[in-house]
């Protein structure tokens, strides 16, 4: 089995509702994306010869994917008040809203499903929250 890696990395500010404890409050994080590829063989002609992927093209699609929330406030869509969410907004924030809790592990199921649908074989994702502590996504043999 051949696997290839490609990470980058993004800047943020969440909170998880509803949670009773420090990650309650609005905080940020240096959060680090490792996404990685697998394939049984390698391209056998072309430009691909010997490849697994592009690595220029994985690259690239990790770095688009999660470049998008770089210097943002992501929140859990329902989770604030309309009236605190305007005011940011006016104010020119960069709010962006997700259909999940923004936790290292959703995250991780998350950007596995945006790289599958890109057409990649994915084998795993891990989000790392801080340089010690990371959350990965794998599908089971009966998910794929």
């Amino acid at each position: 089995m051949y696997i290839l890696k490609a990470e980058h990395s993004f800047d943020s500010a969440h909170f998880l509702a509803g949670y009773k404890g420090k990650c309650g409050n609005i905080h940020g994080h240096r959060w680090k994306v490792e996404v990685e590829v697998q394939s049984e063989k390698l391209v056998d002609s072309g430009q691909l010869k010997g490849m697994v992927v592009d690595f220029g093209d994985l690259k690239k699609d990790v770095k688009a994917m999660v470049d998008y929330y770089d210097h943002a406030l992501i929140i859990e869509d329902k989770t604030m008040r309309d009236e605190t969410l305007n005011c940011l907004e006016k104010d020119g924030f960069k709010v962006l809203k997700v259909k999940f809790r923004p936790t290292a592990e959703n995250f991780s199921a998350f950007f596995f499903k945006q790289m599958k649908d890109k057409g990649y074989n994915v084998k795993r994702v891990t989000v790392y929250e801080t340089p010690a502590n990371s959350a990965v996504y794998e599908e089971s043999e009966e998910s794929r």
